[in-house]
C-alpha cells in the first residue's frame, strides 16, 4: 500500500511540475519581463492553453487533388433528355410593331414534351408562365428591346434542361409621337 502512495506521489509531481507557472513584473523604467521564476515585485498570470492546428502533410493534400480530378472525371454530364427547346415565334432578332404590347409566345422541343415536364418561359429574367401547350401569351410588354428564354421543368420546378435564349425588339406608339 506504501507503495502505491509513493508512485501516486510521484506522479501528482510530474504532473504538477510540467504546468509551470509564468510571472510578470515591471522595472522601474517600465519594461515587462514575463519569466517562470517567482520575484519579488512579480505576480503570477493565468496563461490559458495554446490552440494548435496539426496540418495534413503535402503528399497526403496531392493524393486527395488527385482523388478529386479523379472523381471530377469520372462524372460524366447526364445525356440530354431534349435534343431542341427552342422559340417558334417570335423570331430570334425580330422587330414588329404592336400597339397594346401583346406578344405570344410559342415554344416547342425535339422530341416532344414528355408526360410531366413543362415548359418555362421567361422575359428579362422574369418567369412568366409554366404550362405544358407552348403557348405564352402577355399583354402590356413595354416597347424595346427584350431577352426572352425557354427551359424545361419537372412538375416540383426543378430545372431538366435550358433551351434558347432569343432578343426581339416591339415597336409601340407613345402619347409623345
Amino acid at each position: 500500500m506504501k507503495k502505491l502512495w509513493v508512485v501516486f506521489g510521484l506522479l501528482t509531481l510530474a504532473v504538477t511540475s510540467a504546468q509551470a507557472q509564468v510571472y510578470k513584473s515591471v522595472d522601474k523604467h517600465g519594461n515587462v519581463t514575463y519569466t517562470d521564476e517567482a520575484s519579488s515585485g512579480g505576480e503570477p498570470v493565468d496563461v490559458k492553453p495554446v490552440t494548435t492546428v496539426t496540418l495534413p502533410k503535402a503528399d497526403q493534400v496531392k493524393a486527395f487533388e488527385e482523388r478529386q480530378k479523379k472523381e471530377a472525371n469520372n462524372k460524366q454530364k447526364p445525356a440530354s433528355r431534349y435534343s431542341r427547346i427552342g422559340f417558334d415565334s417570335p423570331e430570334n432578332d425580330s422587330a414588329f410593331h404592336s400597339g397594346s404590347g401583346d406578344v405570344t409566345f410559342a415554344v416547342s422541343s425535339q422530341p416532344p414534351l414528355r408526360p410531366g415536364d413543362l415548359f418555362e418561359v421567361s422575359l428579362d429574367g422574369q418567369p412568366i408562365g409554366q404550362n405544358a401547350s407552348g403557348q405564352f401569351p402577355i399583354s402590356n410588354v413595354f416597347r424595346g428591346t427584350h431577352n426572352a428564354s425557354v427551359r424545361i421543368v419537372d412538375k416540383t420546378g426543378n430545372i431538366i434542361q435550358d433551351g434558347q435564349t432569343i432578343t426581339f425588339t416591339i415597336h409601340r406608339p407613345s402619347v409623345q409621337n
